[in-house]
C-alpha cells in the first residue's frame, strides 16, 4: 500500500508520532511519503492509496496548516481512506468534558474544511516544559497539575502509549485502511 503521512507539529510530539508510524509501516513493506504539512507543497494525493494526517490540539483547535491542507484537498481526502491522528494531552486522561471538547474540535475541523476523516485516533501527546515559552509553560503547568498530580512539573513527560498506537494503526491497515 502507498501511503501519504502529513503532520503539523508545534513542539515536535506529532512529528515524532508521524515518523514512528512511517518507520513501522515501511518495516511492514508499505511505501510511505512523509511530509510536514507546511512543506507538502502541491502534493497529488491521487498517487496514494490512503492518507494519514496528524496534528496537535492547542487552545481548542488544530494548527491552521492542517485546516488549510484539508480544505484545499477535501475532495481527494474524502475519496480515499484517511486517518486523523489527533494529538493532545486531553487524550491522556479520562475526563468526559475533555473528550467532548475533542469531539467538538473535530466537528469544527470537518465543518470548516469539508473533510470528514474516515477514522480518528485520539493520541496522548507530551508535556514538554523545556520547549514552552513563559506563558505556555505557566498554562501547561496548571493543566498538568490538575490532570496528573504526581507529575514533576519541571520535567518533560511523554504520555503517548506507543503499544496502543501501534495496535490501532496496524488494525486500520489490516482493515484496508478504512
Amino acid at each position: 500500500m502507498k501511503l501519504f503521512i502529513g503532520y503539523a507539529s508545534t513542539e515536535g510530539q506529532t512529528q515524532k508520532i508521524a515518523r514512528h508510524i512511517m518507520d513501522r509501516l515501511v518495516d511492514q513493506g508499505h511505501s510511505v511519503e512523509l511530509s510536514a504539512l507546511d512543506q507538502a507543497g502541491p502534493v497529488d494525493l491521487a498517487r496514494f492509496d490512503a492518507a494519514i494526517l496528524g496534528a496537535s490540539v492547542h487552545v481548542g483547535q488544530y494548527q491552521s496548516v492542517l485546516s488549510d491542507f484539508a480544505e484545499t484537498r477535501a475532495d481527494a481526502l474524502n475519496s480515499m481512506p484517511t486517518l486523523l491522528l489527533s494529538v493532545s494531552l486531553a487524550a491522556a486522561g479520562h475526563d468526559a468534558e475533555d473528550w467532548r471538547g475533542l469531539d467538538t474540535i473535530l466537528t469544527d475541523l470537518s465543518e470548516a474544511t469539508g473533510w470528514v476523516p474516515g477514522q480518528v485516533m485520539q493520541v496522548a501527546g507530551a508535556y514538554e516544559p523545556s520547549k514552552y515559552d513563559v506563558f505556555r509553560r505557566f498554562v501547561m503547568r496548571r493543566i498538568i497539575a490538575a490532570k496528573d498530580p504526581d507529575a514533576d512539573l519541571d520535567w518533560d513527560k511523554e504520555y503517548t502509549d506507543w503499544d496502543d498506537l501501534n495496535a490501532r494503526v496496524d488494525s486500520w491497515i489490516a482493515d484496508g485502511a478504512t
